[in-house]
């Protein structure tokens, strides 16, 4: 695995918890706290949220109540969230009548919205790194950095990234405003990224990207299609010849890129996020890596 590069302004643990399913658990405060707790044990202690997370519930407000419970620990914890969509929960002041998809908003009045209520259901007075969705409307993108400069100043925003901006929109922010990564989906079963140019972006630019979505949404495990299978009978003969599981196999598969990405699992079992930080120790040759490419998309990647 490569060294991962310098830039980590915003201190970002290797592998990030990611919220948006909280909701779906059912757990009551304490039980969510036990999950805040145990990815802090194995070192996970950057949590992913976003206003949109969670459907009719207010995830980042589930989260807040569970933090309430233990305050000494937001001290230990780094905080994401994003905004550029508009507010979907109906429990958020100006959310719609019913949680539905809303168009994207870049606007500077949208941003400090989101940014402020994040604060308030999360319970602190500052997030560690927000990130600015990708927009389909054009996005005065001065305005914008001066609300993001704004809120730096005022402690309420530490860091800065971007969530799946296309790479014009990407290098016109950064040219505004430094960013600290990109948050983008890569999977054995998305690959996108490796060849329309973001990755080679992110090392361009030093930002180390997240990654969401690194066990396909769980598809790798359950899609039946020809190649899926094919896929997994590899990934599963690759990881017991190396005495790890699929998970630790696939995230080292992510890690390997030369930006270094930070996977987001969003697992309510902690044994996964301990699977996946198992990863930092399995060093993958570019053979390797390309085995596991070729297995997803056919031969003609090997």
């Amino acid at each position: 695995m490569p060294l991962p590069p310098a830039h980590n302004p915003a201190a970002l643990s290797p592998v990030i918890a990611g919220a948006w399913r909280l909701a779906e658990w059912g757990w009551t405060a304490q039980q969510r706290l036990a999950w805040i707790e145990g990815n802090l044990e194995l070192g996970v202690t950057s949590f992913d949220h976003a206003a949109l997370y969670g459907g009719g519930d207010d995830v980042e407000s589930l989260f807040g109540q569970a933090l309430a419970l233990r305050p000494s620990l937001r001290d230990r914890v780094q905080l994401v969230s994003q905004c550029g969509v508009g507010l979907l929960n109906p429990a958020r002041p100006g959310g719609p009548a019913t949680a539905r998809a809303k168009p994207f908003d870049s606007s500077a009045a949208h941003i400090r919205a989101s940014v402020e209520q994040s604060l308030r259901a999360l319970r602190t007075d500052h997030l560690d790194l927000l990130l600015i969705h990708w927009s389909d409307a054009p996005m005065d993108v001065d305005a914008m950095a001066e609300t993001l400069a704004t809120l730096r100043a005022e402690g309420k925003v530490l860091h800065f990234g971007a969530s799946q901006l296309r790479p014009a929109q990407l290098a016109l922010l950064h040219s505004r405003i430094a960013l600290t990564t990109h948050q983008l989906e890569l999977s054995p079963l998305h690959r996108d990224p490796l060849h329309d140019g973001t990755l080679d972006q992110c090392l361009d630019l030093g930002l180390r990207p997240m990654v969401w979505s690194p066990l396909a949404g769980g598809r790798l495990f359950t899609a039946d299609d020809a190649q899926s299978r094919k896929l997994r009978h590899t990934l599963a003969a690759m990881a017991s010849a190396l005495g790890v599981t699929v998970i630790t196999l696939v995230i080292a598969w992510v890690m390997h890129h030369p930006s270094a990405p930070l996977p987001i699992l969003g697992a309510r079992r902690i044994t996964v996020a301990r699977e996946a930080m198992a990863a930092q120790s399995l060093q993958l040759d570019d053979a390797a890596w390309r085995r596991i490419c070729a297995a997803a998309a056919g031969p003609a990647v090997a």
